[in-house]
């Protein structure tokens, strides 16, 4: 074990002398780590001096959790340059021929690189927090609590890790260190916006919902860290000279995988599109089981949570829920406020997002919005058990008539998002990372243009035109 582990140290303490050699990379991330916990201190009071001007009651104490986050995301930021040259500037530079002609496998290589890209701006963000908290606590103010602090030092080594791969993935697939760093706002933007909804979350003061997005980031940085070595090959980092935006040759491989040699309609259903829904069954039964799993999780959160507010629920409280109710359309007249191209539509959107979600987080996060939407099943059951109508009749009346076609299309196309997430993590011997994505976007298409759209069409028709007269047997006016 630690035989495998010998070249990695050794590409890891080449890369440190180059990195100590380079004051243009230490000088901006030494004033980063000294100065910004001083800045950002000042702006928390100034902030909240401002805010309490107009009764807001901030308390400075709520401020100090969210600065050390930033404080931490900064420093990695500046040292995201490293990351982004570590392959191709060396190509550029012309010492990359003896690195890879080294006896070393190429995980050995990549893990190399990836030691001091994350260890070198989490030493300075670790640094930058330590200042930053014996600031605060000479300022009399309360620190945060160990689970929450330990919440925020995962969070920023995750994002390290997270950014970090992400950015030795961009290096590894550029030609030039130019266009490295154009490619590094696609790093920076989605992590900034990950960090507002962290920041949101630590405001709450929601820890449990905190977890979650600590493992999902870790997830993401996992699954980069694997896409990485599963597309790191020698032979391409010295055999390509230029970047190229061949569209023509993009289209005609999107195509000839799209419409995959059929001379007929149904030929394409029975041999093209067969073939792609056999590849993701094993997804299919993963997706199944994640739909259980949150039924589950929704239901019992629901039971666990509302019975006690249900129960202690006043006259008035009730008053005002049936009032609310009455506001809704009458179901006698509900035909009159759906419309089955509307239902289409809003379908449709709901399966994209789950894809484009997944696409730019390897699943995960189209899983998790699968999730949320079949979860929300389990608890409207649990509510309506709780407030003591029988849930049973209802849901066969009013969910199962288009559910028969809506929810298997959405377990389908969640599949699919899942599946693409599954095979970019995987070794493509032979074959470029834009030939595997160009495949696994046809094969997307030909699942949702093939049986996905038709599936919500009909659960559209069903949803609008069958589904109301049959929930109306059942509660009556």
């Amino acid at each position: 074990m630690f035989t495998k582990l010998a070249p990695v140290w050794l590409v890891a303490k080449r890369e440190l002398r180059d990195q100590f050699r380079d004051w243009r990379v230490l000088l901006p991330m030494a004033i980063l780590t000294l100065c910004f916990p001083f800045l950002m201190n000042e702006f928390a009071k100034q902030t909240v001096d401002f805010l309490n001007q107009y009764n807001a009651n901030l308390i400075l104490d709520r401020l100090v959790p969210f600065s050390i986050m930033i404080i931490g995301f900064f420093p990695i930021t500046v040292s995201l340059v490293v990351a982004l040259e570590s392959f191709v500037g060396e190509k550029e530079r012309g010492t990359i021929e003896p690195l890879l002609s080294a006896p070393f496998d190429d995980w050995q290589l990549y893990f190399g690189k990836l030691l001091v890209g994350a260890a070198t701006p989490l030493i300075a963000s670790y640094l930058s927090i330590g200042l930053y908290l014996i600031m605060v606590s000479r300022q009399n103010l309360n620190l945060p609590s160990p689970s929450v602090m330990l919440q925020l030092m995962l969070l920023t080594t995750a994002h390290a890790v997270l950014m970090v791969s992400a950015a030795i993935v961009i290096s590894v697939q550029s030609t030039s260190v130019k266009a490295a760093n154009l490619l590094a706002s696609f790093i920076v933007i989605p992590v900034a916006i990950l960090m507002q909804g962290e920041a949101v979350m630590l405001f709450w003061g929601n820890e449990q919902v905190l977890w979650l997005g600590v493992a999902g980031v870790m997830i993401i940085s996992l699954l980069l860290i694997r896409v990485g070595i599963a597309h790191f090959q020698r032979e391409y980092l010295l055999g390509r000279e230029i970047d190229t935006l061949n569209v023509k040759w993009m289209w005609r491989a999107f195509a000839s995988n799209f419409i995959g040699g059929a001379v007929s309609l149904k030929d394409w259903y029975g041999r093209v599109l067969g073939a792609a829904l056999r590849r993701i069954v094993p997804a299919v039964f993963v997706v199944v089981l994640i739909a259980g799993v949150s039924l589950w999780m929704s239901y019992d959160w629901v039971i666990q949570n509302l019975s006690e507010t249900v129960a202690l629920a006043s006259p008035e409280d009730i008053q005002k829920l049936e009032e609310r109710v009455r506001e809704l359309p009458d179901l006698s007249n509900l035909r009159d406020h759906l419309s089955a191209s509307s239902l289409f539509l809003n379908n449709t959107r709901a399966v994209t997002v789950i894809f484009l979600a997944g696409m730019v987080s390897f699943s995960v996060l189209g899983i998790l919005f699968y999730m949320i939407n079949i979860g929300l099943i389990g608890g409207v059951f649990a509510l309506f058990q709780l407030l003591g109508i029988q849930p049973l009749p209802i849901f066969l009346a009013g969910v199962a008539p288009h559910g028969v076609f809506e929810i298997p299309a959405l377990m389908i196309g969640s599949a699919v998002v899942l599946y693409i997430g599954a095979a970019l993590v995987t070794p493509q011997a032979g074959r470029s990372m834009g030939e595997v994505i160009l495949e696994l976007l046809a094969d997307w298409a030909k699942i949702f243009l093939g049986l996905i759209l038709p599936l919500l069409a009909v659960a559209a028709v069903v949803e609008a035109y069958i589904t109301p007269g049959l929930l109306l047997r059942v509660i009556g006016n």
